[in-house]
């Protein structure tokens, strides 16, 4: 068997504090500290803690040429668990996951640095909103007292600033305002399939193909995009569209079509929703969930370990909520978008590998309900007057 470390791994060392509960009872209160080292690798889940023998094994072993395990050096207790982790990699079929895993990051083109952001901040099982209620943590009045003041909402500079004209209102600027995060959709009711065919038309769909060889297209559409490259897919979870079958689907930007996915779970759509967006109630039962998933090749084709690949990847489904936000207001439907997702349980109900694709957000949108039981940020009246 020949082995090499994996692609991208780093090393932590987690400090927890403890009370010296012998000085206690001496009469002084004497924290006690505790290393631990960790690492942390770009293809796997978890981070793994390590011995510093096992940390010094990884740290002289390269990543793109194999050693035969009889030249490893150590004794098989230490270089062992690092293979069953997936730390190390092998030249075996027992082990070929985590080999495919590591090749599939490595031929991707991540930066390190930005891979390892990725991997480690991805959730699973999260119930963010019951975790809010639980601390306490929900208005702002809650955040105020548990966290104190925040820093100011402006940051002037020394000198005098000089005042700009207001320019009068137009129907774009009161479009603006219309612009409200939605908490509160009408559960009953549903958006018609045009209504949705105009939103992702006017945000998500190809306007122009430039065809420059055989096999290198780019897409021209209505939001900017690093490079021009518009890596992010549109995946969808309808509950309420008329002419759509409740289900999840994958959105063609050139044909301007939808394909129905199958289904990998047996619960309710609002449920699978729910699960998606770490417990966010408030957004769960929106007509459309639309789920941006950037596939991360497209772009680091070009940006190839580059630092900013990311950075724009993120940028890109912030164009993309912005534009979404505003074609449905223009449209009188409500919508909302959140990072604060289970991205882990969004791949599995896609089918998605979490390697080449992953969620970054999710936007939804749907009919606005006649009551507001959930507070909605709308200091200027203009939604709910």
């Amino acid at each position: 068997m020949k082995l090499r470390r994996c692609t991208t791994v780093m090393f932590e060392p987690r400090e927890e504090v403890r009370l010296d509960f012998a000085a206690m009872l001496a009469g002084r209160t004497e924290p006690s500290t505790t290393i631990t080292w960790v690492a942390l690798a770009a293809h796997l889940e978890q981070p793994v803690p390590v011995t510093a023998a096992q940390r010094e094994l990884l740290g002289g072993l390269g990543s793109r040429f194999w050693t035969d395990a009889r030249d490893i050096g150590c004794p098989p207790g230490d270089w062992q668990p690092l293979l069953a982790t997936g730390l190390l990699i092998s030249d075996d079929d027992e082990h070929a996951a985590h080999r495919q895993r590591d090749e599939g990051m490595r031929d991707g083109h991540w930066w390190p640095l930005a891979a390892l952001v990725h991997r480690h901040a991805r959730w699973r099982g999260v119930n963010s909103a019951a975790q809010m209620r639980d601390s306490h943590m929900v208005t702002v009045n809650d955040l105020r007292r548990q966290l104190g003041a925040p820093p100011p909402a402006v940051q002037p500079h020394p000198g005098t600033y000089q005042p700009l004209p207001t320019v009068e209102a137009t129907g774009y600027d009161q479009l603006l305002e219309r612009r409200t995060t939605c908490r509160n959709f009408d559960a009953a009711r549903s958006i018609d399939q045009a209504q949705l065919a105009q939103l992702l038309q006017r945000t998500v769909k190809a306007q122009a193909v430039v065809q420059m060889e055989a096999d290198t297209t780019f897409l021209k559409k209505n939001v900017p995009s690093g490079g021009g490259l518009h890596p992010t897919e549109t995946y969808l979870l309808v509950q309420r569209v008329e002419g759509l079958a409740p289900g999840l689907y994958h959105y063609h930007p050139v044909q301007h079509a939808l394909v129905a996915l199958p289904r990998h779970c047996e619960r309710p759509l609002q449920d699978v929703a729910e699960a998606m967006l770490s417990g966010q109630d408030w957004f769960s039962n929106a007509a459309a969930h639309l789920v941006l998933v950037p596939r991360f090749a497209r772009t680091n084709w070009k940006y190839r370990n580059h630092a900013k690949a990311y950075r724009a990847l993120l940028l890109d489904v912030g164009h993309l909520s912005q534009a979404l936000y505003m074609a449905a207001t223009e449209a009188g439907l409500a919508a909302f978008v959140t990072a604060a997702i289970n991205e882990i349980d969004t791949e599995a109900v896609f089918a998605l590998d979490g390697v080449t694709q992953s969620p970054v957000a999710i936007v939804g949108v749907g009919w606005r309900s006649d009551t507001l039981d959930t507070a909605e940020f709308d200091p200027n009246k203009v939604v709910w007057p």
